[in-house]
C-alpha cells in the first residue's frame, strides 16, 4: 500500500511539473505574438 501512494505522489508530481512548463511556455508564446502586435502596429 505505501508503494502504490509513493507511485501515485511521484507520478502526480511529475504531471504537475510538466503542465507548468507546458503553461510557462504557451505564456511565452503569447507574449511573443503580442510583441509582434504591437511592432505591426508601430509601423
Amino acid at each position: 500500500m505505501k508503494r502504490l501512494a509513493v507511485s501515485l505522489m511521484l507520478l502526480l508530481s511529475m504531471l504537475g511539473l510538466s503542465a507548468c512548463n507546458t503553461l510557462h511556455g504557451m505564456g511565452q508564446d503569447i507574449e511573443k505574438a503580442g510583441e509582434a502586435i504591437s511592432n505591426a502596429a508601430k509601423k
